[in-house]
């Protein structure tokens, strides 16, 4: 049989078609990955859709598709047979749930509370040295994280708690149990909501207690309807002045706003972010445009030589310009004017020479 697999939309591996291509590879199937016009030839399709903002995309698929993902429909699951299986691709779960019910996120809806799937052993194929542990909460069972810790510190793997880890269950315990680690990359954790500021601050004494170095974790920044750019500003800012890096992630209901673009093109590059916001509006000329939605917070003595719009500043740039081709076409006549008088012969000067070649 041909078995075609089609991925919508996600951006990290995906476990249930990776489940899928496996179970059929078991069988003897020939699998065709994301290549759609296969559909003609293929005996079997399933489609996988993360986001429900991409759902029109399936429609071409209905009828003739085996179609699921959290971004088409929450309660459909996969088949006894292939959701069983535990293929050991060097990432995976451990855990399945959530304690937490976020407005922006849908994974307690899906998944339910907080339960254990496994551990390290399950997931890794006992020859790479690195292991994506996908967890959406795994400190939510701290007795569980210990164990998955120990584990890890025995195989001597390098490890990245790829969905991050909930700041506001760190103990002390939990913090030497994370920097006892070795990561891939950076730790990551999240800072949503404003309100949060005061659990923050406790998680970064703690986790700088326990060996925690400058710039070592990633903080991510959720932007929603709700936020403004002084709940925005004030959490980066404060992740800032304790060397944090940030990510900022806008929700898709404000992701086009400029003001939002701008604070994520801040925050997401690293060489912009170690300077303060307003250095980086009032110097960079890519950030120039963006000035005009945070007078309030630049000098205003600074303000005077700032170009709030683009195409004004083309167009005084063109008249700058111009102003110097002035000048040269001047200054040229002046040359011009002195080699004729000087230096061009005589019989150029009366008109019997017309042409030079």
């Amino acid at each position: 049989m041909k078995i075609l697999i089609i991925n919508i939309d996600s951006k990290i591996p995906n476990l249930a078609l990776k489940k899928i291509e496996i179970y059929h590879k078991q069988k003897g199937d020939e699998i065709i990955l994301d290549i759609p016009m296969f559909k003609l030839w293929a005996d079997k399709i399933y489609v996988s859709c993360i986001f429900d903002w991409n759902k029109d995309l399936c429609a071409e698929w209905e009828g003739i598709a085996e179609i699921g993902g959290s971004g088409y429909d929450l309660d459909k699951k996969l088949p006894e047979e292939i959701d069983k299986l535990k293929p050991k691709l060097n990432w995976g779960f451990t855990t399945r749930g959530c304690i937490r019910n976020c407005d922006f996120c849908i994974v307690q809806k899906k998944e339910g509370s907080i339960h254990s799937v496994g551990d390290i052993y399950d997931i890794w194929d006992s020859k790479n040295k690195k292991l994506m542990i996908m967890d959406n909460n795994i400190l939510a069972m701290p007795e569980h994280f210990k164990k998955i810790c120990a584990q890890l510190r025995k195989e001597k793997l390098r490890v990245d708690f790829n969905q991050g880890l909930d700041h506001r269950l760190l103990t002390p315990d939990l913090c030497k149990e994370i920097l006892s680690l070795k990561h891939t990359g950076e730790i990551r954790f999240a800072f949503d909501d404003v309100k949060d500021q005061h659990t923050v601050k406790k998680a970064l004494n703690m986790l700088k207690k326990a060996g925690l170095k400058d710039w070592q974790s990633r903080w991510y920044i959720y932007i929603g309807v709700k936020d403004t750019i002084k709940t925005v500003l004030f959490r980066m800012n404060l992740l800032r002045d304790r060397k944090q890096k940030v990510y900022v992630m806008r929700d898709k209901a404000v992701y086009g706003r400029k003001k939002y673009i701008a604070l994520a093109a801040w925050g997401n590059m690293m060489g912009a972010f170690k300077f303060p916001f307003k250095d980086i509006l009032l110097k960079s000329k890519r950030m120039k445009p963006y000035a005009k939605y945070f007078k309030h917070i630049l000098p205003h003595n600074k303000l005077e030589g700032l170009y709030y719009d683009t195409k004004t500043e083309r167009i005084i740039n063109k008249l700058k310009d111009s102003k110097k081709e002035l000048e040269n076409i001047n200054k040229n006549r002046e040359i011009l004017e002195a080699f004729r008088k000087d230096i061009i012969p005589e019989s150029i000067k009366s008109g019997r020479i017309t042409r030079i070649d």
